[in-house]
């Protein structure tokens, strides 16, 4: 699975853990990922999206069907990106 929130496109960002003694190591600050299951109303079907937590509340103000546009537009969001779940 890849780290990229398929709403915002939010990904891992790459800083400094900083010691009392003020020496640096990289770290990674990962992004606040989960998979979760919506209902798409306009298709008529479940899908699956890897999203963050900025990206839920993203879909809960802008609703779901135009959450999925804007992120198409951007680019973080394709038609094969999408799993549909047969229930």
């Amino acid at each position: 699975m890849s780290k990229i929130c398929q709403i915002t496109g939010k990904k891992a960002m790459v800083g400094n853990n900083v010691s009392h003694s003020k020496r640096r190591t990289k770290r990674k600050f990962n992004v606040n990922l989960f998979e979760k299951k919506f209902y798409w109303v306009e298709q008529d079907t479940w899908i699956r999206l890897t999203i963050s937590a900025a990206g839920l509340r993203t879909i809960n103000k802008l609703g779901l069907n135009a959450a999925m546009q804007q992120a198409a537009e951007k680019g973080f969001l394709t038609g094969k990106d999408i799993k549909f779940l047969e229930f």
